[in-house]
């Protein structure tokens, strides 16, 4: 039987061997000079401390300028919110100032934006109207109450036991 075997796949044997012999050989020249190169590295950093100094430095160095950018961006924020609030605060103080002589503060208040706004003038520009209100359907109609509308007034009885006894 090991003979038929051998006769039958004997060259496919033969072949997947040398093909696995080539295929080890191949994988642990690489793995071999894989580990050379780890080993390389680190004797030169063993070796030369002048290396790992400039690449800490280096290191503490990016780190110093992303840290002032990012406290330069918070100054731009803070300052922004500052000029807002003190905006705000110089409305409230002219809606206060113009309360105070008797005027409408919310006239006040829309200056600035009609002035930034320029469009036709209001004497020339219709008031919209205001959309109707009416139910769609005839006055008071509600299937739900049971007024109106229908011909039947049939309402359900009070919901309990009865009040006989």
């Amino acid at each position: 039987s090991v003979g038929s075997l051998l006769a039958t796949y004997g060259w496919y044997l033969v072949l997947s061997g040398v093909l696995l012999f080539v295929v080890i050989q191949k994988l642990s020249a690489r793995l071999r000079a894989l580990r050379q190169r780890h080993l390389d590295r680190a004797a030169a950093a063993i070796l030369e401390p002048d290396v790992i100094v400039k690449q800490q430095e280096a290191l503490a160095a990016a780190r110093l300028k992303m840290q002032e950018e990012l406290n330069a961006q918070a100054e731009k924020y803070k300052e922004k919110l500052r000029q807002l609030e003190e905006e705000k605060r110089r409305q409230k103080i002219e809606m206060w100032d113009s309360m105070q002589e008797g005027k409408s503060y919310r006239g006040n208040a829309r200056k600035p934006q009609e002035e930034d706004n320029p469009g036709p003038s209001t004497s020339s520009v219709l008031p919209k109207r205001k959309p109707d209100r009416r139910p769609l359907r005839g006055g008071g109609y509600n299937p739900l109450s049971g007024e109106g509308g229908g011909t039947c007034s049939w309402r359900p009885g009070r919901r309990g036991p009865s009040s006989g006894g």
